[in-house]
């Protein structure tokens, strides 16, 4: 009986070489993330909410589950005989040793891979920063000239002449001529804007198309004409088809208008702003000069007390003044030092009076002297009993004999 094991081969059960072939499904990177063309057939909804359809083509075909939980992102449901692209992985089926594809997107193999690669060129662009917003420039407010981009023969330009003769008659329209349809249309759309820029006279440019399929608007989702407009030093506008057709012009351009006339509207302001616009500048300008006025006026004048310091009469007059002070302040001082001179003089007279014996002889008091020598006597041991003597009083003088003499002795009062 035939041993494999005693041959050295290698045995490996169904569940191991399932889970192989799914290793080997996982870590191909192809498989992972495929996108598959074609034809819809069997597609049926399961009870429990999944459906299941097979993708053909003329020799092969491959069995596709979409789960439930992915249904809210699928905007396509499948349908016998739809031609679609369906992303997802491949992936086996272990229960039934199958290979299927797992969906995670469905779009209609016409307008639907158109999509798909708009999208793939949106994301790649944003990435790189062409739609930042803060890169985005304002439109000028009062554009002198404007820059437009479309078919001259076409309604477009029709119609955005008709906005700026109605509203803003002062700005003046530079036509490029530009086909915006077909496959010459992203050369001529981008040789049109470069005519624009190197004019140089434009302050804003409006690049304008009427609606239309995506087919037809195909061009202003060229790559070469986004960085054109990318690149423009000029505040571009974008007014692409009808409000709801979106382009990739209208995500790089400074502003989107929903259509060409309101495009017109957004670049050109109403007259009456513009006129209401020139009075608010009159008046801040009136302004302005008033308070330069005012300014000036107060610098001049103290330039000119500046000036008037250096003035000689200035001068003198400024040395007089302080003249005067000093004169006003030394009378002062004369005045105070007179009155305390009079005040010590009075106080000295004062003392002096005290001190004049005539003073004491008015209040009974005589001063005695020697009639013969004028000696004053202050004693009575001076005299003797005969002598003259002289008696001055306040008011007169008398001479006298002395007839008697008498010392006093200490506690006796003399008579």
């Amino acid at each position: 009986m035939f041993d494999p094991a005693s041959t050295g081969m290698r045995i490996v059960d169904v569940d191991e070489i399932s889970d192989y072939i799914q290793d080997l499904f996982s870590s191909d990177p192809l498989l992972a993330n495929i996108w598959v063309r074609g034809e819809v057939s069997n597609a049926r909804r399961s009870a429990n909410g999944h459906w299941y359809f097979t993708l053909k083509s003329a020799k092969s075909q491959l069995r596709c589950a979409l789960f439930k939980n992915t249904l809210p992102l699928i905007d396509h449901r499948p349908s016998d005989g739809d031609a679609v692209i369906v992303n997802g992985r491949i992936g086996s089926y272990p229960n039934f040793g199958t290979y299927q594809l797992y969906v995670d997107q469905i779009v209609d193999a016409g307008a639907g891979l158109l999509q798909l690669q708009l999208e793939e060129l949106r994301k790649r662009l944003e990435q790189e920063g062409l739609f930042e917003e803060s890169r985005k420039r304002p439109i000028p407010d009062y554009p002198k000239y404007i820059g437009v981009v479309t078919s001259p023969s076409g309604s477009v330009w029709h119609d955005i002449q008709d906005v700026l003769r109605r509203r803003y008659p002062l700005g003046e329209l530079l036509l490029a001529p530009a086909t915006v349809q077909g496959d010459s249309a992203p050369a001529s759309v981008i040789a049109a804007l470069d005519s624009i820029i190197a004019d140089g006279r434009a302050d804003v440019i409006i690049i304008a198309r009427g609606g239309g399929s995506i087919e037809d608007l195909w061009a202003f989702n060229d790559e070469r004409v986004v960085r054109a407009i990318y690149r423009s030093p000029i505040p571009v506008v974008s007014a692409i088809g009808h409000e709801t057709d979106v382009t990739l012009c209208d995500y790089v351009s400074d502003k989107r208008a929903p259509t060409p006339s309101a495009a017109a509207e957004l670049v050109a302001p109403h007259i009456r702003e513009y006129v209401q616009h020139l009075r608010s500048r009159v008046e801040w300008l009136g302004s302005l000069i008033s308070q330069r006025f005012t300014s000036e006026h107060a610098d001049l004048q103290a330039l000119h007390q500046r000036l008037a310091r250096f003035d000689p009469k200035w001068s003198l007059q400024q040395e007089r003044m302080k003249l005067d002070r000093l004169t006003d302040s030394l009378q002062r001082c004369l005045s105070d030092q007179h009155q305390r001179e009079r005040v010590r003089i009075a106080s000295l007279q004062q003392q002096l009076n005290l001190l004049d014996p005539r003073q004491l002889l008015a209040r009974g008091y005589a001063l005695v002297s020697d009639s013969a020598t004028g000696a004053r006597v202050v004693s009575a041991g001076q005299i003797s009993q005969g002598d003259s003597l002289r008696l001055d009083f306040h008011d007169g003088r008398a001479r006298v004999n002395v007839s008697e003499v008498t010392a006093r002795n200490d506690g006796e009062t003399s008579t």
